[in-house]
């Protein structure tokens, strides 16, 4: 499946257990600090709808960061000038994410779309925006003590984790290093996902359900249970990261 039907298919299961929510669990927090469930799935329509402005040609509202602030701040912001009844927000992401996951799909997909930090092809966009609603997804069902159990679409997750570790690593001052090898077990037990030069000095190998929780940084790598190997990898798994 290409990665705008793995979104999709997060994106449906993310529906899914929205649609059986009462009001009272989507004004309930989520995991996400100061954040309701509905404020979660607010920011996600926000940043759908950056999606369609971005295919469009114009800049995504609302998704960068001003001087002095930073891209967190300014999502609290939006979220705390658009909030709304449970019905509506849902309402409101249903329609963004429809509306960008099509535009994604016809859009060029060799020309960069203007997204938060760096321009992005589309497929590497969907991929962000994938990696979003499943961390999102989380935020939204450990609370409510809801199964989110993990899938091959992971593996989207993971890669992306993977390439953009020299962002992640300039992004918290540290100086680039040489390649990382990732060595992950897929969520069935059986497969393992390799990113990175099987001649690398440095490794993190483990769950890759795990590895995408750190790299989310819904998880302490000091208390993720993955392994590293060699002088830069402990450095790599710190900062790693799959948002800007």
């Amino acid at each position: 499946m290409s990665v705008f039907d793995d979104l999709a298919a997060e994106q449906d299961r993310l529906a899914g257990i929205l649609t059986g929510l009462d009001e009272k669990e989507w004004l309930s927090p989520s995991a996400a600090a100061g954040w309701t469930i509905a404020d979660v799935v607010l920011h996600l329509a926000q940043s759908e709808e950056g999606v369609i402005a971005s295919a469009a040609g114009a800049a995504p509202r609302g998704l960068g960061a001003d001087a002095g602030s930073t891209v967190d701040d300014h999502a609290a912001i939006m979220v705390e000038a658009q909030r709304a009844a449970p019905g509506v927000v849902f309402a409101r992401w249903q329609q963004a994410r429809q509306s960008a996951l099509a535009a994604l799909r016809t859009a060029d997909p060799r020309q960069p779309l203007q997204w938060v930090a760096n321009p992005l092809k589309p497929a590497t966009l969907a991929t962000t925006r994938l990696a979003e609603h499943w961390a999102h997804g989380l935020d939204i069902t450990t609370p409510l003590g809801i199964e989110f159990p993990d899938t091959d679409r992971l593996r989207h997750i993971a890669w992306l984790a993977h390439r953009t570790l020299p962002y992640a690593l300039a992004r918290a001052g540290e100086p680039a290093g040489p390649e990382i090898r990732c060595e992950l077990t897929a969520p069935d037990g059986d497969g393992t996902w390799a990113f990175g030069p099987a001649a690398a000095e440095s490794v993190i190998t483990g769950l890759a359900g795990v590895f995408c929780r750190v790299a989310a940084q819904r998880l302490d790598p000091a208390a993720s249970g993955l392994r590293v190997a060699g002088s830069h990898a402990a450095t790599a798994l710190r900062v790693i990261r799959t948002y800007a």
